[in-house]
């Protein structure tokens, strides 16, 4: 089974999101599919995918130790890891349809035999008030979910902080997170996302204002690159009931061994887009669950990305539960046929079929190609 050829296609799904894969098609007419969705990135992704074409064109797509290993310092950076990423995603797919297993099978065999599912509500909340949060959890929580994640402190940035608006930001973030968990009450766990945006004299004030709403956990409250000020904040958290949890965007299991060894977060989130696919992950995994800590996939984009998670997941011992996009837009499950991607009161269903179990409607996709980003969700100084 050779290579033939390897298209990108970026798709257009609301006025803040496109969605990024790469599909894979091979000499016998199997085509495989990853996701590298990479916010306002798309194309750098394109252009990254034409040249991984080219080297690859020909190759045993079965050889993925050969030609799928991710080099932690490339030059591309996190572009070459997503593009790296969606390769080994989509050589699995084949790989799959040709023994005709479930991926979930090919990687050792399910330990569930359904995948349990958190709702990230962010992009699903509308209006973007403490009562427009409430309400979209509520939905999430009427669907079976057990647990939601919002990111709360839009627009604020610590670089800012001496801006009075950055202080109602901060107020307003805090009003969100009370409004849902009045919400959803107290049998529901509450996430919250802060996404890099305080400095650690803000986190540790943000630990502390938060400790009275039982958090599950808090979510990259500093950068990722301040490693004492991060085990210091967990420090914090873990005294007020709360996990700390952390590293979506960094990809290879040297990048994720510092933060294991030196105790910064009690979960990891690695990002199957990005930390190098399904065998990277495991290894990050295997590592973790040697000093105690727990593992749950970033996992709020495409159905692609989603389809691979939940095979993944099945197999992971140090699971929590898996994040998904929640009330975003229906294309999460009109843009695929295969196995119903559809949430099961809360979680997964494994798929039965060969491959992934999912397929991109192409023709749909195409319609509506990738748009530019002018306004993204996240300042740029965050990520």
């Amino acid at each position: 089974m050779r290579i033939a050829s390897l298209d990108f296609l970026g798709v257009n799904v609301t006025p803040k999101t496109n969605w990024s894969f790469l599909l894979v098609r091979t000499d016998c007419g199997h085509t495989g599919i990853g996701e590298c969705t990479l916010s306002n990135q798309e194309a750098l992704l394109a252009a990254e995918a034409a040249r991984l074409a080219a080297n690859v064109a020909g190759a045993d797509a079965g050889q993925r130790n050969r030609i799928a290993r991710l080099i932690p310092h490339a030059p591309g950076g996190l572009v070459a890891h997503a593009l790296l990423s969606a390769f080994e995603q989509a050589l699995w797919d084949l790989a799959g349809q040709d023994a005709g297993r479930p991926i979930h099978a090919l990687l050792g065999g399910a330990l569930r035999d359904a995948v349990p599912l958190y709702a990230n509500i962010n992009r699903g909340a509308n209006p973007r008030t403490p009562e427009g949060f409430a309400a979209a959890a509520t939905r999430a929580v009427a669907d079976g979910f057990r647990a939601v994640k919002l990111a709360p402190f839009e627009p604020l940035v610590w670089e800012d902080a001496a801006d009075a608006s950055q202080r109602a930001a901060y107020d307003q973030g805090l009003a969100r997170i009370a409004a849902v968990r009045d919400a959803v009450g107290p049998g529901i766990d509450v996430m919250v996302d802060a996404h890099w945006r305080f400095s650690p004299g803000g986190a540790a004030r943000l630990v502390r204002d938060v400790a009275a709403y039982g958090l599950f956990w808090l979510e990259c409250p500093v950068s990722e690159a301040n490693h004492p000020e991060i085990r210091r904040i967990r420090s914090m958290a873990n005294d007020r009931g709360m996990r700390l949890a952390g590293a979506e965007t960094l990809a290879g299991l040297a990048a994720y061994r510092p933060l294991i060894e030196t105790g910064c977060y009690d979960v990891l989130m690695p990002d199957i887009k990005y930390a190098g696919g399904h065998e990277e992950i495991r290894r990050i995994a295997a590592l973790a669950q040697t000093a105690g800590i727990e593992i749950a996939p970033h996992n709020p984009t495409g159905p692609i990305c989603h389809a691979h998670s939940v095979q993944l997941c099945a197999t992971l011992p140090n699971l929590l539960p898996l994040e998904v996009q929640f009330g975003e837009t229906d294309r999460f499950f009109t843009l695929v046929g295969g196995h119903d991607l559809r949430f099961d009161r809360g979680a997964a269903t494994l798929p039965a079929s060969p491959g992934l179990g999912s397929a991109i409607d192409e023709a749909g996709a195409r319609l509506t190609p990738w748009q530019p980003m002018p306004r993204p969700w996240l300042d740029p100084r965050l990520g």
